[in-house]
């Protein structure tokens, strides 16, 4: 007599890894500060991913925690709780050995203030040689990487000047050559348009494109100026410590034949299923403490509950 043999369950396919095959993510990230007595809780259970080769735009109001995301991002500060990752690097388990690796060669970082990324006493060419001395790079690769990134940035002609001898566009297009030096796989760049005018704003920020395009390092730009934001494909917003909101830009052909930006707001749910409803949303429909999610054939409908506060 043969026996049949069980037909057993099978256990459920594992999902795949949040942001797996991207180069930056951030998952249920949060950064809580001691204040005296007081917790301040800068970030809440951020959620965020960012693609190789990708240049975003990270906004929100001072006190949203998009300056602390840029620091955690940076390796200058490090989580509470949570993941993030760039690149091979776990952001929440690292030496300060792997720290200073990460620093040195994963990332670059531009500072809004142009005194905190430049050296007053050393020229535009010293100032970029200098990480790459301190990474040990050959002299003469040294001396032609300088030279390169100099001119892609449109100040060759600066080599041999000073910080106090160049003009304040010129002293943030070194402090990018000084933060590409080691070829970064990551550019972080915070208000780097916050202390120049308009015209010197767009040509800066044009630069950071062509770096992005022509060097294919990934650029991640923090900034409250809706003009440098509305210049990306993607703007992701914080409030409150998450991510409330992306806008995605594409461009395509209008019924006139030319060319025009196409811009889509959406709201982030985070892993944990929550999104934020804009204010105005709240207000107009009067949404409070408790609503009513209501699942459609293609939506959910969130409505007010109709029952006072309850």
């Amino acid at each position: 007599m043969s026996i049949t043999p069980l037909s057993l369950p099978q256990p459920p396919a594992k999902a795949p890894e949040f942001g797996r095959d991207a180069l930056i993510v951030c998952e249920s990230l949060v950064r809580i500060y001691q204040s005296g007595s007081v917790e301040v809780q800068a970030l809440q259970g951020l959620d965020l991913v960012v693609d190789s080769g990708e240049m975003v735009a990270v906004v929100g109001a001072s006190g949203s925690g998009k300056s602390t995301l840029l620091s955690i991002l940076a390796g200058v500060d490090a989580p509470t709780a949570g993941r993030v990752r760039v690149d091979q690097w776990n952001l929440l388990d690292m030496s300060r050995a792997d720290r200073v690796r990460y620093r040195r060669h994963t990332v670059g970082l531009v500072r809004q203030q142009t005194a905190a990324n430049l050296i007053p006493y050393l020229t535009a060419r010293q100032m970029v040689d200098l990480p790459m001395t301190a990474a040990r790079t050959p002299g003469r690769v040294r001396r032609r990487r300088a030279a390169e990134l100099l001119d892609l940035l449109g100040v060759a002609e600066c080599a041999e000047r000073r910080p106090a001898q160049l003009s304040g566009g010129q002293q943030m297009r070194v402090a990018i050559a000084v933060a590409l030096a080691n070829e970064p796989r990551v550019l972080l760049a915070d208000e780097p348009t916050g202390e120049l005018d308009s015209a010197t704003s767009a040509a800066v920020f044009g630069l950071l494109r062509e770096t992005n395009r022509r060097l294919g390092v990934t650029v991640v730009i923090v900034t409250h100026d809706p003009a440098v934001s509305g210049q990306v494909e993607r703007t992701v917003a914080i409030r409150d410590g998450r991510t409330s909101s992306e806008v995605l830009r594409r461009t395509a052909t209008g019924d006139d034949g030319a060319p025009q930006v196409i811009a889509e707001e959406y709201a982030v749910m985070d892993r944990a299923g929550r999104i934020q409803v804009p204010r105005d949303y709240r207000e107009a429909l009067a949404l409070t403490r408790r609503v009513r999610l209501v699942l459609e054939a293609d939506h959910v409908a969130i409505r007010p509950d109709g029952g006072g506060a309850g």
